[in-house]
């Protein structure tokens, strides 16, 4: 992939110089959805999916950068005079958020590249193709130009970009486990102060299977934003009976005592699912460790449930998905995962029921919603790097 890569940038920009190249995965989230921006937990992994970039560094302030996966678009330039966002920049409107962060946090670019892009993350499937290119144009800022910084600076540096630059008010989870993934492992990630502990993944005989929706969704014309106020706007009115600084901070006794405190009854529900799936969460990677992995998929499947009857993320298509996957032989738990409002589910499917598992959901669900998912049985890779 590098070396076909590499090639298609000469191609495109000429020979010589120093070509460096990079990779950050996608990432799924195992459980914890919707907790991240709310100080909760949450339990991501890197995936072997992901953004490939490879670029050289210029004389000049200009910017080129092509998209292999946008290519009838041509190359976009620009220059580093040129770092506002605006809908007609299209994908550029990544990279030039994450050097607009790094200028706005002292890492100044002073020099333009020529940047090749290739993912091969589904486009809108709920794997992070955003924060994955992201997170490689800010690792290739990092290599190319020599600056100081850990890959946790990076994780938030990215974040800042989405929620500054491009307006999308995520949390901390998506760049994060990009930026700090682990093979075979998942991370257990603390939100309210970045504690994180890898957690080895033993699937004993047990596969990831990633179905993806095809229903297209942006993260910035969802109803994303409208969660978290829902969630900003309750904190705030639980805060004038309750110290706390974050929903994640609340139990399940505590919420059940102050909820009355929340004037608007969907808020209330809103808030259930942000405490519940926190504590989920903390259950299901204790279930992990024990190795209980039928617990952690009972968990997995009450996590599906929350956010489609409280958190009202899930939808027809996902639903499907999900309620197709628990019918199937061999499927140990089953949830969408991601923002919602289309993309993706995961399921852990036994290994040796995987190929049916894939031909009878694939089946139900064209059948209910007239177009096919894709499946991907995914792989557990390590985060961000130069290769």
């Amino acid at each position: 992939m590098k070396e076909e890569l590499i090639r298609k940038f000469e191609e495109l920009y000429g020979e010589g110089g120093d070509i460096r190249a990079y990779f950050a995965p996608g990432r799924v989230n195992l459980i914890g959805e919707h907790t991240d921006y709310n100080g909760g937990h949450v339990f991501p992994c890197a995936l072997t999916l992901g953004t490939y970039v490879i670029a050289r560094k210029r004389d000049d302030r200009r910017l080129r950068m092509f998209s292999q996966n946008f290519s009838h678009l041509g190359i976009a330039e620009s220059s580093l005079d040129e770092l506002y966002y605006h809908r007609k920049f299209g994908w550029t409107n990544y990279p030039k958020g994450v050097i607009w962060t790094f200028h706005e946090k002292g890492y100044a670019v002073t020099n333009g590249f020529d940047l090749l892009l290739y993912g091969n993350i589904p486009n809108g499937s709920g794997l992070s193709s955003s924060a994955s290119v992201e997170v490689a144009v800010a690792v290739m800022l990092k290599d190319i130009y020599g600056f100081d910084m850990s890959m946790k600076d990076i994780a938030l540096f990215c974040q800042y970009s989405e929620n500054k630059f491009n307006g999308v008010n995520c949390g901390i989870m998506d760049q994060f486990s990009i930026a700090m993934g682990k093979k075979d492992s998942a991370i257990f990630l603390d939100t309210s102060n970045l504690d994180y502990e890898y957690a080895p993944l033993d699937m004993k005989g047990y596969k990831i299977v990633i179905a993806s929706s095809n229903k297209k969704r942006g993260l910035g014309d969802s109803k994303y934003n409208e969660r978290r106020d829902q969630c900003d706007d309750s904190l705030a009115e639980l805060k004038s009976v309750l110290d706390i600084s974050t929903l994640g901070e609340l139990t399940v006794e505590a919420f059940e005592k102050t909820k009355e405190i929340i004037t608007d009854p969907v808020r209330v529900r809103r808030v259930r699912h942000a405490v519940t799936e926190n504590q989920r969460t903390v259950q299901a990677v204790k279930a992990l460790k024990a190795g209980d992995l039928k617990q952690f998929g009972q968990l997995m499947n009450e996590s599906h449930i929350s956010l489609r009857d409280d958190y009202e993320v899930t939808g027809p298509e996902l639903d499907t998905l999900v309620e197709a996957a628990w019918e199937q032989k061999g499927v140990i738990g089953s949830r969408m995962t991601g923002a919602g409002f289309g993309g993706c589910t995961v399921s852990i499917v036994e290994e040796s029921c995987v190929e049916e598992f894939i031909r009878q959901v694939g089946a139900i669900y064209l059948k209910k919603i007239g177009y096919s998912a894709d499946f991907y049985v995914v792989d557990i890779g390590d985060g961000a790097r130069r290769i």
